[in-house]
């Protein structure tokens, strides 16, 4: 043993570290396991007792990824047609670009090839001398109106490339503020965003999460008169429709648009429709010859929630006249938190804004006492008061929220800024709890089974030598565990896959050495001599193999994604560990065992 008192110290060391970083798994599981047997009130009322012990214990666990406790798995595209409309000049925009932009979107998407590429392609094969940069132009990128074609595709793609890390930026802090542990998100492609959510169940919330873009508005409603004339001109445009009508009320009876919408006319409420019908109807007003006959620069919009549900139990939302004028936008926003209305305490979110935004706000509000303004995200109407009083302190608020859980990923999504671009949801797969407790078991036994056969194999031919590697390879599970769980890594059905391998690579040292050993002895040395011979003519071998190993896992980490990133996460740490316990721990026993110089190991 002589020699062995600092390998002895790293060893006591490196234990004491994986058990102190397990054992708050160890007692979050426990502790789990006792909740999930309480019910009722008793249940609720021990999670509030313990509530802070719960919760430092949940980030300090062993995280199992997406295929292990179930979750989400989202895939987002950018919307990169609407970033080029949006990039172009306000003054240049024209019918041929947003033709050139739709055509290039349908190439690309059946193709599926790159979309600035084609729509570069098809506006220069409209006309081969015609520039882009008519349209975009931006002194800090020098794009200028001499620019060529390829420097300015050059541009949107940098533009591009920019909006998806931006909108990976947004979607993480969204998701922190959400509360997933190790959520996975990832850049596919030119523009599309893997996003893991493991734990996570409430898909329609994530979608909501994910999706809203956080585009705030401040628009002024239109005036009531104007939306009530207008209305009454296109009734009687669909009425006129019906050609073969006896009279008006047949001829209402058979109006398109009556059959799905529900005219008001009271305020600034242009109509009401059920969900499944607001489609039809923004198709019917969408017609050029009905757009001529809505107020000058006043657009429609839906509301975000149903103002009544009918008898039958369909739900109606309202369609509110707003100007297309927006008079503040959400970049004014300082402030936003969830709050209750004090008088009928339904949830809502207050919102504070800057020095500047104050200044707009209470002049805007001086000049419309008594008119609505509306407040709406992304398209949607949230909410649109009347103003009773000018309003000095750039307070306002969304109301109209259906509960605080609500209010709180609202609160999240104005505080994480807004989208550079909608982002759609172009593939979504939920895995559940049952799904995830079969893959842990799956994987629990093929670790078993693996460690078993490994195990059984190495006593058989090295006997007690083999015995001696077993022992290590005890201790390299339970150290590639306590690293995962000391850098916060996170277990899935690859990493399992990755425990495997490495279960089988850890004898991998203890071969060589043992066969080094055997060779040594059969040459005629002492098993003093012999020991110390096959650990040192062994060395190189095993640190060689080790190391471009780990190399290999390293590059997998750092060009992979989701699964590959788990096998490598544990295809490190398993090296780490095996290395230590081979060199290390088996040193240590077999010195101990060796120690009278008498006592002879068998190495088979």
């Amino acid at each position: 043993m002589k020699g062995n008192g600092v390998k002895i110290g790293f060893t006591i060391a490196f234990l004491a570290i994986a058990i102190y970083y397990l054992q708050f798994s160890v007692r979050y599981w426990l502790l789990e396991k006792h909740v999930n047997s309480l019910s009722g009130n008793t249940k609720t009322e021990y999670v509030k007792q313990n509530q802070k012990e719960i919760s430092n214990l949940r980030d300090r666990i062993l995280n199992l990824g997406l295929d292990l406790q179930g979750g989400m798995h989202v895939t987002l595209q950018l919307d990169t047609p609407r970033l080029l409309i949006d990039l172009a000049r306000e003054g240049g925009k024209d019918t041929l670009l947003t033709n050139t932009v739709n055509k290039a979107e349908t190439i690309a998407d059946k193709n599926n090839t790159d979309f600035i590429d084609e729509f570069v392609n098809l506006f220069e094969a409209k006309d081969p001398n015609a520039r882009l940069s008519r349209y975009y132009r931006s002194e800090a990128d020098n794009i200028t109106r001499r620019s060529t074609n390829a420097e300015v595709a050059a541009y949107l793609k940098k533009q591009r490339d920019s909006a998806v890390q931006r909108a990976i930026q947004i979607i993480r802090t969204r998701i922190d503020r959400f509360g997933v542990n190790e959520p996975n998100i990832v850049k596919q492609g030119h523009n599309r965003i893997a996003v893991e959510l493991p734990g996570v169940q409430d898909d329609q919330r994530v979608r909501n999460l994910l999706k809203g873009t956080a585009r705030l508005e401040f628009h002024l409603c239109a005036e009531p008169a104007e939306l009530q004339s207008s209305l009454k001109q296109i009734i009687t445009y669909f009425n006129k429709q019906d050609s073969s009508a006896a009279n008006d009320t047949v001829a209402a009876r058979n109006n398109p648009l009556l059959k799905v919408f529900v005219p008001q006319g009271q305020s600034v409420i242009f109509g009401s429709a059920t969900a499944q019908d607001s489609a039809k109807v923004d198709s019917l007003l969408g017609l050029s010859a009905v757009r001529t006959m809505l107020p000058r620069n006043v657009e429609l919009m839906w509301t975000a929630k149903p103002s009544f549900t009918s008898k039958d139990g369909n739900k109606y939302y309202n369609l509110i006249g707003v100007r297309d004028q927006v008079e503040l936008t959400g970049d004014v926003i300082e402030e936003a938190r969830p709050e209750f209305d004090r008088y009928t305490n339904a949830p809502e979110v207050s919102m504070t804004m800057d020095r500047e935004g104050a200044r707009k706000w209470s002049r805007l509000t001086g000049a419309n006492i008594n008119k609505p303004i509306a407040i709406v995200l992304d398209g949607l109407v949230y909410t649109y008061p009347r103003v009773i009083t000018k309003i000095n302190d750039g307070r306002s608020s969304i109301t109209g929220l259906s509960s605080t859980q609500e209010a709180e990923d609202l609160v999240n999504i104005l505080m994480s800024g807004a989208l550079p671009a909608p982002l759609q949801i172009v593939e979504q797969r939920t895995v559940g709890p049952s799904l995830g407790e079969a893959s842990i078991h799956s994987g629990f036994n093929s670790t078993i089974m693996g460690l078993l056969i490994v195990a059984i194999f190495m006593i058989l031919y090295y006997h007690k030598g083999g015995s001696i590697a077993d022992l290590a390879l005890m201790f390299n599970i339970l150290f590639i565990l306590g690293i995962m769980a000391a850098f916060k890594a996170t277990l899935t059905l690859p990493g399992i896959a990755g425990i495997v391998l490495t279960i089988g690579m850890a004898v991998d040292a203890n071969v060589l050495i043992f066969e080094r050993i055997r060779e040594e002895l059969n040459a005629g040395k002492s098993m003093r001599a012999a020991i110390d011979s096959g650990y040192a003519n062994a060395m190189s071998a095993i640190i060689d193999s080790n190391i471009t190993t780990f190399l290999t896992g390293a590059i997998l980490y750092s060009f992979g994604s989701g699964p590959i990133k788990g096998f490598a996460v544990t295809l490190m740490a398993g090296i780490v560990s095996s290395l230590f316990t081979a060199i290390i721990i088996t040193r240590i026993v077999v010195d101990y065992l060796t120690r009278d110089k008498v006592t002879a190991v068998s190495f088979g």
